[in-house]
């Protein structure tokens, strides 16, 4: 069998090698037969997708390039059928309506925009994410640059009570803006 990406040595950590193989099997099926039986893959699954890790598995930094790369395919395509359907005016029209939802959440204010997370959890940087909501906000509001990218490699320290936003609100919410951005792209 194959590799289909570089492995880690035998005493660093990588992704199960099966569990990688085969969300990519399921991928590839579901982009080369839209419509078909086979389970569809929307770009959310792609940015979703999560591996156990273990010694010797493939390498994180090549498999997650990857997944950003499929996330593209899998939204340049999504993007390409609804305009042949619907115009590009509906896209972005569908786009405004998505990206409305988050709105309310950006404009609450810094220190409230998330729950915190339970007494004595970790949860993510408050001043942290509230600094990268302000740059969502500056690129709704004022077209500031912003790419999926930087939302994709964003790396938040970690604080405990009300110093910290609940971790997985966060990536939800971050995960919705990605999909927003990468509509965004010109086809």
């Amino acid at each position: 069998m194959t590799d289909l990406f570089p492995r880690t040595n035998k005493l660093r950590l990588g992704y199960k090698t099966e569990q990688v193989a085969e969300f990519f099997d399921q991928a590839r099926l579901a982009y080369e037969r839209p419509g078909s039986p086979d389970p569809e893959v929307s770009p959310l699954d792609v940015r979703r997708a999560a591996f156990d890790l273990k010694h010797g598995g493939y390498s994180t930094a090549a498999v997650d390039a990857a997944l950003d790369r499929l996330e593209l395919a899998f939204s340049t395509r999504t993007r390409d059928i609804f305009v042949r359907a619907n115009g590009q005016d509906e896209w972005m029209k569908n786009l405004a309506e998505r990206a409305q939802v988050l709105y309310p959440r950006l404009r609450r204010p810094a220190g409230a925009r998330f729950d915190h997370p339970a007494t004595f959890k970790r949860g993510y940087d408050v001043r942290q994410v509230d600094a990268i909501m302000a740059r969502i906000t500056a690129f709704f509001d004022t077209g500031q640059p912003l790419v999926a990218d930087e939302l994709r490699a964003v790396a938040f320290g970690s604080k405990t009570g009300k110093r910290a936003y609940d971790e997985r609100t966060v990536d939800a919410f971050l995960a919705r803006t990605v999909d927003i951005l990468l509509g965004v792209i010109p086809a």
